[in-house]
């Protein structure tokens, strides 16, 4: 699976914690930011080491 099929993914998965539990939206942005922090860090290679 890609990066760009990944990302709207988590992106639905977020909007609708967000939407049951509002408090969540911090930590959820936080959490986005540093995994697509990572990812651009190391590249895509990144992921295809993990898998």
């Amino acid at each position: 699976m890609e990066v760009i099929a990944i990302q709207p993914l988590v992106a639905l998965i977020a909007g609708v914690l967000i939407l049951i539990m509002p408090r969540l939206l911090n930590y959820i942005v936080a959490i986005y930011l540093i995994i697509v922090g990572v990812i651009g860090l190391f590249g895509t290679d990144f992921l295809s080491r993990l898998g």
